[in-house]
């Protein structure tokens, strides 16, 4: 991987993204909001709901890129001015999914953090228009993706001169069907030796199975990712997108506890160690 200047780790300190009052690289960072936002009271109770719980940021999307043209596509402009009120409302920064180069600018005056979606993952103009605005990126890893590919999509952000970049590993396509994608957790490690950025996970989309996602959040932390990002709804039968895969209020509640005891056990362990 001898293009990686920038991105590439030997001889550099793993680098810490803050956002908001979260700090990528410093602490676990958990992400959390529904698919889609959908209204203004749906959003609005679900990021009160999960700043309860203890989520640090606030995920919604306002544009959805779907498989079929005519599934839910998101509210556009009145979904960001809702996401954005509920992020005001709860104290938490707000993260939300940008789909064209002529939106980056105005979509930057919502969200405190920018989300480039696997389907846009080799994006290029794209990764270039959000590498020249100063809000951090979370990048997603493609489906088809190699770990080359996806850092040396990292470094096209970082080439043009914003280095507030998180990575995010959020499942494989392989041959297997039981779940929607392969959540490559070796990914975390192997990311970690190579680059200085700091990579989570994505186990809603990584598995597609609700009953999956606990086990994967933990496996993630246990794996040394920086964070996690998750999709609750409020009432998920009644989702407009990803449906089967939300977790309600209580679910995620449930994880953030088990989560936090783990990630206060690793610490400790650590600690005693070094």
């Amino acid at each position: 991987m001898e293009n990686l200047k920038l991105v590439a780790g030997l001889g550099k300190e793993r680098s810490k993204i803050q956002v908001g009052n979260a700090v990528f690289g410093e602490s676990l960072v958990i992400i959390a909001g529904p698919c889609s936002v959908e209204s203004d009271d749906q959003i609005m109770e679900t990021a009160l709901a999960v700043k309860a719980a203890g989520a640090d940021i606030l995920r919604g999307g306002a544009f959805k890129p779907r498989t079929s043209p005519y599934a839910f596509q998101g509210l556009g402009l009145q979904g960001l001015k809702y996401l954005a009120k509920a992020g005001e409302a709860t104290g938490l920064p707000v993260i939300t999914e940008v789909l064209d180069t002529r939106d980056v600018s105005w979509v930057a005056e919502f969200a405190q953090m920018l989300q480039i979606g696997a389907r846009n993952m080799q994006n290029f103009s794209l990764l270039k228009e959000v590498g020249k605005c100063q809000r951090p990126v979370l990048l997603k890893r493609g489906m088809y993706s190699t770990l080359e590919e996806w850092l040396n999509c990292a470094e096209y952000i970082m080439n043009e001169g914003n280095p507030q970049v998180v990575l995010c590993e959020r499942g494989i396509r392989t041959f297997e069907t039981y779940t929607r994608n392969t959540l490559d957790l070796s990914a975390v490690p192997a990311v970690k030796e190579i680059s200085h950025l700091p990579v989570i996970t994505d186990p809603t989309h990584g598995t597609g199975k609700v009953s999956l996602i606990k086990p994967m959040c933990l496996a993630s932390v246990a794996a040394g990712a920086d964070g996690i990002t998750l999709e609750v709804h409020r009432n998920p039968p009644e989702a407009l997108s990803d449906k089967d895969q939300a977790l309600t209020h209580g679910e995620f509640d449930e994880i953030v506890k088990e989560v936090r005891l783990l990630e206060r056990y690793m610490k400790e362990k650590k600690d005693a160690l070094s």
